[in-house]
C-alpha cells in the first residue's frame, strides 16, 4: 500500500475545492493520506465517506485525521468491499468519488460513479498511468489491459469529460455530463 503521491494529493484537493466539494466519496482509505488531501479541499461543513476492507488501515486513518484537526463527524469511515457498499450509498448525492482501490473493480466502481454523482460532479482515479504501462502498446498484462480499457471507455462515454493529469502515477478526472 502506498500513499498517494503530493502531486496528485494536490490534484485531489484542488477538484474538491472548485467544485465547492460538500459529499465526498474516497473507495480506498489507505492510512488516510488521500483523505487529509480531500478533506482540506472540501467545504467546511463537507463528509468524507471513505471505504476500506481493511479495518487496520481504516483505525490510523481515523487517528490521522483526528490528529490533523478534523472532527469525527466530518468524515464516515466504512469497513467493507466498495462493491458491497456503493449500492447502499444515495443516488446523485455526491460531488466527487475518489477511486484508489483494487484495481480488478476500477470499471464497476465507475459504473457506481454514474450513478452516485450529481450532474457536474467529479471522478477522479488514482494509478491510472501504472507507472508508465498504460501508454506502452507493449504492456499486455491483465491489470494494464484494465486500466487501458477503462480509459478508452471513459474518453468514449458520452456521460463523461476525462483528462488524464501526469501526475503521481496518473490522476484520471472526469466530470459527469
Amino acid at each position: 500500500m502506498a500513499p498517494i503521491q503530493p502531486g496528485a494529493g494536490a490534484a485531489l484537493r484542488l477538484l474538491a475545492a472548485a467544485g465547492g466539494a460538500k459529499a465526498v466519496v474516497e473507495i480506498g482509505t489507505g492510512t488516510g493520506v488521500s483523505g487529509l488531501w480531500l478533506l482540506s479541499g472540501m467545504r467546511p461543513d463537507g463528509i468524507l465517506t471513505t471505504i476500506d476492507v481493511e479495518a487496520e488501515h481504516q483505525r490510523m486513518a481515523r487517528r490521522i485525521f483526528a490528529e490533523a484537526g478534523y472532527q469525527a463527524s466530518r468524515t464516515r469511515i466504512i469497513t467493507g468491499r466498495a462493491l458491497d457498499v456503493l449500492p447502499r450509498l444515495a443516488d446523485g448525492m455526491y460531488d466527487l468519488l475518489f477511486i484508489d482501490g483494487d484495481r480488478d473493480e476500477y470499471g464497476s466502481c465507475v459504473g457506481s460513479a454514474l450513478r452516485l454523482l450529481r450532474p457536474g460532479g467529479v471522478l477522479a482515479i488514482n494509478g491510472m498511468l501504472a507507472g508508465g504501462k498504460v501508454a506502452d502498446p507493449a504492456a499486455r498484462d491483465p491489470e494494464t489491459v484494465v486500466l487501458r480499457e477503462l480509459v478508452k471507455a471513459l474518453r468514449d462515454a458520452e456521460e463523461w469529460l476525462p483528462a488524464l493529469l501526469p501526475v503521481g502515477d496518473g490522476l484520471l478526472a472526469a466530470v459527469k455530463r
